[in-house]
């Protein structure tokens, strides 16, 4: 049986991998560009105009709204949803100090 490694990390790295994972899908990446162009929306409209089935889109925003990449309500039959842009600008500035430490790191070194 394979043993969860996860917690050796940092809660930060854990987070970062997190989020990194939840918008590892291109289906992912459209939605949030749906929601940003809308800024709030309803289900039934991603759906209309994304190439993938109902319920394939239900899980894909599932896993953006489980990551709080996104936030949501749920009325009955349907579902409103928008983007977190508290969560955005944590994960921006994470990356970004990153990013930025792998370039300090990646300095001192030579490289093939």
């Amino acid at each position: 049986m394979a043993i969860n490694k996860k917690e050796a990390f940092t809660p930060i790295d854990q987070k970062l991998a997190d989020l990194a994972k939840a918008m590892s899908h291109p289906a992912r990446i459209a939605i949030l560009r749906i929601l940003a162009a809308h800024n709030s929306c309803i289900c039934g409209e991603i759906v209309e105009v994304m190439p993938l089935a109902q319920a394939t889109v239900s899980q894909h925003l599932k896993e953006l709204l489980n990551a709080g990449l996104i936030k949501g309500t749920v009325d009955g039959k349907k579902s409103c949803y928008c983007i977190n842009w508290d969560t955005f600008k944590d994960f921006n500035a994470e990356f970004n100090t990153l990013f930025g430490d792998l370039q300090i790191i990646a300095s001192n070194q030579s490289c093939c």
